[in-house]
């Protein structure tokens, strides 16, 4: 009986065994057919896979040569099977896009959105590329304001496994900012943060502006808005608790609201100054020092007191220095007590100077402009200068200069990240002013001519009582050094017989002149040229003044000059501070029929007064012409002024006048003062309108006219003065300047002109 148990125990081992040899045998892959694929190879398929003839097929191996086919993004579905060894692979492949288009999208055009979508003519379609792309759109319209849009992709199936894809777009209307609100402000109220912020409610007015769209990072940027406004103010605990945009139900409008913890009121506390460096006169930082004991705290006194500090220490030499602001605040008795310590910092030189962002303009035309070189000790004043002259080129929207760390820790490098803007003009004008009555002009102007900071400029000008053609180029660094030189070519006629002016006859001019203004210092310029021009008075009236009779005529002028200028304006286009101070001087005779000696000296000082936004301008400027060689100064030569330079006046209204034809005669001597001011009228800042009041005061006097040769003639040196208020508008069509004066001091003779209007566009 044991025998025959043994004997059963025997074969059924065998069996199993046998069984099993069997099993594995029919899972080693002998063979792989692949089926479905029309476009990708049965080679690139198996490349695909996990498994290889000759390998044992198990369920994590097949598991994982189905999920790498997968991962290709070729197949829409895969299906494997091993069928005793044969191991089948069937794949249905996606579609290949044939076309891509949009319907509905009228505010974005096809091309940018084509930029933001993956799925492109003759890529592989997939549902998950599809969803992706749909999500693109959807945020490059929400970029824009626009929350209510929808896009509906529609998949058309064609012959050939391709397909059309087409967005269908609904883009809505901009979701505008309905209200801005602020939770737990007490000290200032909803109207006054209103106006600290760049975010704003949407206003009728506003159809020029995105600042009342929503935007993440306007919104994170208003947080330190707030937070500045507040700590320059005395609330040095002030914090932004919350900002959160709720979107409507119906999509078309945000509301904002600001959760604030304005915290108390500190003054401050003792002020103390502290050095590290030996040889210093703390007396001499004590007088830099803008934050005082008691008076309310102002970080950005602080702010401002440490650049004074290493200003003042530069001066002295030490141009490597470091200032902390080391704060005590004590709650109790509301103070800040302020320690500047004065530390030497380490050597630092500048190893790189990086120009990033500049697509047309030439690095050479921003390097040019650095102050600082690299290899140099590093100096925030000359680093804060050069910004300042790449920021006057004009030719760049955006300027930012970042510091990072060198090679060594005595190193650093500059980059210099820049948005360039257009440069070059194709502009139409046409306006009205009290001086030139009606007017168009047309101007082809680059201001950044090549890439290379040349400057060109032709320009038409049509006026009821002027016709101008000028012709201006100017090389900016001539031979490759700091030297500008370039020249003009102008054509003037001047319509005098008009109700606009006082004169009785026609002025026609053609001339030209050469240029070259090199640096003597940094803030020192000067300009060396010479002019050529021919003058002709024609068509004078029979009732005009005998002394202009006698100058009837073409005559010439051949003649030198030099300006010298001194310029600290923080911007030559829009200054808020800083003077300009210049002395020109031209002297004639070399050649042509006139022998005179010109000289002219001009300033002007502009200062922040209360706050940024009031600008204070003082600006004085006179003149004194003679002759020399026997010959008296020509008509077309003397100085005219009136309403430009003192403004209640009408152009060429003060100043000697024939006592019987009234004729404007021009004078050899002349100052005029002016001071004005500009103001907010508290109107929102997108509206582009300022005030202005202002006083203006001068005289003309002097001419080299014979009475024993005709009439007598008014000429007297009284000093003309205005008052006035002005309104200026940056208007969508164009700026517009009305100003209305009221003379206080002027002679009967004189001509007066209460009102004047300036206004011109560019379309």
């Amino acid at each position: 009986m044991k025998e025959i148990k043994l004997a059963f125990i025997t074969i059924a081992t065998l069996l199993s065994i046998s069984i099993g040899l069997a099993h594995a045998q029919s899972n080693i892959i002998t063979d792989i057919q692949i089926s479905g694929n029309e476009r990708i190879e049965t080679e690139t398929i198996q490349s695909f896979l996990k498994l290889k003839k000759g390998e044992e097929a198990t369920d994590n191996s097949v598991s994982s040569s189905l999920a790498s086919v997968y991962a290709t993004g070729l197949f829409a579905n895969v299906t494997i099977d091993n069928n005793k060894g044969t191991l089948i692979v069937r794949v249905l492949e996606n579609p290949i896009v044939s076309e891509i288009a949009f319907e509905g999208n009228k505010r974005i055009s096809n091309e940018d959105l084509e930029k933001e979508v993956s799925l492109t003519k003759r890529s592989v379609y997939t549902k998950s590329a599809l969803q992706k792309d749909v999500k693109r759109i959807l945020n490059l319209y929400q970029k824009s304001g626009r929350f209510s849009s929808s896009v509906v992709p529609k998949v058309i199936q064609l012959s050939q496994n391709r397909i059309n894809i087409v967005y269908e777009i609904d883009e809505g209307k901009k979701s505008k900012i309905s209200r801005i609100s602020f939770v737990g402000n007490g000290i200032y109220n909803d109207n006054k943060l209103k106006r600290i912020i760049s975010t704003k409610e949407s206003m009728w007015y506003r159809f020029f502006s995105s600042d009342d769209t929503y935007d993440a990072d306007r919104i994170a940027f208003d947080q330190e808005l707030l937070r500045r406004f507040y700590i320059s103010h005395g609330y040095a605990d002030f914090r932004v608790l919350d900002a959160s945009a709720e979107l409507t139900p119906e999509r078309d409008s945000f509301l904002i609201t600001f959760t604030v913890d304005e915290g108390q009121i500190y003054n401050f506390g003792k002020i103390n100054v502290e050095s590290k460096i030996e040889d210093i006169s703390i007396d001499k930082i004590y007088s830099q020092i803008l934050t005082k004991e008691s008076e309310m705290f102002n970080s950005q006194l602080v702010d401002s007191t440490k650049e004074n500090i290493v200003k003042e220490l530069g001066n002295l030499g030490y141009a490597f220095v470091k200032i902390n602001a080391a704060y005590k605040q004590d709650k109790e008795t509301a103070k800040i007590g302020i320690n500047y310590i004065i530390q030497e910092g380490p050597r630092v030189y500048v190893e790189k100077i990086n120009i990033n962002g500049n697509v047309r303009t030439l690095d050479e035309v921003v390097r040019r402009e650095f102050r600082i070189a690299e290899g140099d000790p590093y100096d925030a004043e000359k680093i804060k200068r050069s910004k300042r002259r790449i920021n006057n080129l004009g030719f760049f929207g955006k300027i930012d200069f970042n510091e990072e760390k060198g090679s060594g820790n005595d190193k650093v490098v500059i980059d210099v990240d820049v948005e360039e803007k257009s440069t070059g003009e194709l502009t139409f004008g046409a306006g009205f002013s009290t001086t030139d009555g009606a007017l168009g002009d047309v101007s082809i102007t680059e201001r950044n001519l090549l890439g290379k900071g040349q400057y060109l400029k032709l320009k038409f000008t049509l006026a009821s009582v002027r016709q101008e053609i000028d012709l201006s180029f100017t090389e900016p660094y001539f031979l490759d050094k700091d030297i500008k030189a370039g020249f003009d070519i102008f054509k003037i006629k001047r319509t005098s017989q008009t109700s606009r002016t006082n004169r009785t006859y026609d002025d026609d001019v053609l001339g030209g002149q050469v240029r070259m203004t090199y640096a003597l210092t940094e803030y020192i310029n000067h300009t060396l040229r010479y002019s050529l021009r021919s003058d002709e008075i024609t068509n004078v009236d029979a009732s005009a003044s005998t002394f202009i009779k006698l100058q009837e005529g073409k005559n010439t002028t051949s003649l030198v000059g030099h300006r010298i200028s001194w310029d600290k304006r923080d911007n030559i286009r829009t200054p808020t501070e800083g003077f300009l101070v210049s002395l020109n001087q031209d002297l004639s005779g070399f050649g042509g029929d006139t022998k005179f000696l010109r000289n002219e000296l001009s300033s002007a000082y502009y200062l922040a007064a209360l706050n940024k936004d009031n600008i204070i301008k003082f600006s004085a400027k006179g003149g004194y012409i003679f002759g020399y060689g026997g010959r008296d100064v020509r008509v077309n030569d003397r100085f005219f002024i009136g309403g430009n330079e003192i403004r209640g006046f009408k152009n060429d209204g003060i100043g000697p006048r024939d006592s019987i034809f009234n004729d404007p005669l021009g004078g050899n001597i002349y100052f005029a003062t002016s001071v004005e001011m500009t103001f907010p009228l508290g109107l929102p800042e997108e509206l582009g309108i300022s005030g202005a009041i202002f006083t203006d005061l001068g005289t003309l006097f002097e001419n080299d006219d014979n009475e024993a040769l005709g009439n007598p003639i008014f000429d007297d040196s009284s000093l003309r003065g205005s008052v006035g208020v002005g309104l200026a508008w940056r208007s969508p069509l164009g700026p517009i300047r009305i100003d209305l004066s009221h003379p206080y001091a002027k002679e009967s003779y004189d001509r007066t002109e209460q009102i004047k209007f300036n206004f011109g566009t560019r379309f």
